[in-house]
């Protein structure tokens, strides 16, 4: 038994061989998982796995040992369930064989991740919420990190009595939110730094030392006395962030801004340096990241002569989602594939990954290509393909 990847292309690049066009990888008796074979590159950093999500969630283990404990992000997009058929998938199963099977992989996938990992799982109506007590089930209440909806469409759908516009996106991190803040990375501050005072910490932005004063102390409401003698009391509702004593230790660290030459209200200096990114809205607009549409005619533009995938997912939103949960050479594993998508942007991201995907057809059509181009584009490691017998 064979997979045919015959469109590849032979070529070295920086002394790398990509597989020869009308190469067949060999693929073992059932109930045996194949060793990869490299793809691109010279060794198996990223690895496509052909096989059902339960049985390559047992064998991973055995083909890369390293995913043991090791699985930094796990993104999972399964299908819906929506009670529709489409071209490389039937979405139709009875909810309770689906829950039973989603739980099952949740399950297998736990001895596989790092302590400080989190599982995004992304769904629409017809099940998330069926599949968030499961989440909990199996990860615990308190694992609950949040819900992002993300705008998936731009167009009107008037078939139903709702247009839905949106999917929802279950993040989960076993450590709990608070630990898992300290790990993730914010999102980019596009925010304006400057040094106009040469302060030797760098470029910095001012922001107001006021907040809001429901939950004050005495000690922050007092009078602040300027460097030019100008006084200012905390605006109505609100109160100074520090106390006096800690305002005069900002000021004789240089951490403290005097607008209007000196006779303005306190800011606090914050330094490029220092700056974490941004915390992630849970509201993630099309603009920012794409929608279907989108992700469907960029498909379209590599693959022009095939059928389309109904329902990849845009490059740019799974960047996003690995660029907050990983660092570079983390491990990004997602065991529903599809179109192969989450392994592009790890790709392209420099991180490790796994992904498997059920369907042979897609996987050669659609993922292996994908992943060619990504590699040509970003030489980093290489990509293998294995096979569940």
């Amino acid at each position: 038994m064979t997979l045919d990847i015959a469109g590849l292309v032979q070529e070295r690049e920086g002394g790398d061989l990509v597989a020869p066009r009308g190469q067949l990888v060999p693929l073992l008796p059932a109930g045996h998982a194949a060793l990869p074979e490299i793809v691109c590159g010279s060794s198996v950093d990223g690895l496509v796995v052909v096989g059902e999500a339960s049985r390559a969630l047992e064998a991973l283990p055995r083909v890369r040992p390293e995913i043991m404990g090791g699985v930094k992000l796990c993104y999972l997009d399964p299908p819906y369930n929506t009670g529709e058929r489409f071209a490389y998938y039937d979405d139709r199963r009875d909810s309770d064989a689906w829950l039973n099977d989603f739980k099952s992989h949740l399950e297998g996938l736990r001895p596989l991740l790092a302590s400080d990992a989190s599982v995004w799982v992304h769904l629409d109506d017809s099940e998330q919420h069926r599949a968030r007590v499961v989440l909990d089930e199996v990860f615990g209440r308190e694992a609950f990190v949040g819900t992002i909806i993300w705008q998936k469409r731009l167009t009107r759908d008037s078939r139903k009595a709702f247009s839905s516009m949106h999917d929802y996106i279950h993040v989960y991190a076993p450590a709990g939110p608070k630990a898992w803040k300290r790990v993730r990375n914010g999102l980019s501050d596009g925010g304006a730094f400057a040094n106009p005072d040469g302060d030797p910490r760098g470029p910095w932005r001012s922001a107001p030392m006021t907040v809001q004063a429901g939950h004050a102390t005495p000690s922050q409401f007092y009078t602040v006395v300027t460097p030019t003698g100008a006084k200012h009391e905390p605006p109505a509702g609100r109160c100074w962030t520090y106390t006096e004593a800690r305002l005069k230790e900002l000021v004789a660290e240089g951490r403290v801004y005097w607008p209007r030459g000196g006779d303005g209200k306190p800011r606090l200096k914050r330094y490029q340096s220092e700056s974490g990114g941004l915390a992630p809205f849970t509201i993630w607009g099309a603009s920012e990241v794409g929608d279907t549409a989108s992700a469907k005619k960029s498909l379209l533009r590599e693959f022009p002569s095939m059928a389309a995938f109904d329902t990849p997912k845009p490059i740019e939103l799974l960047e996003r989602i690995v660029g907050i949960a990983t660092d570079p050479g983390d491990l990004v594993l997602d065991y529903y594939l599809g179109s192969g998508t989450t392994a592009v942007a790890s790709q392209r991201l420099g991180r490790s990954w796994v992904g498997v995907e059920r369907n042979a057809d897609v996987v050669e059509r659609f993922v292996v290509p994908r992943l060619v181009s990504a590699y040509r584009a970003n030489p980093a490691g290489g990509i293998g393909l294995s096979r569940l017998g």
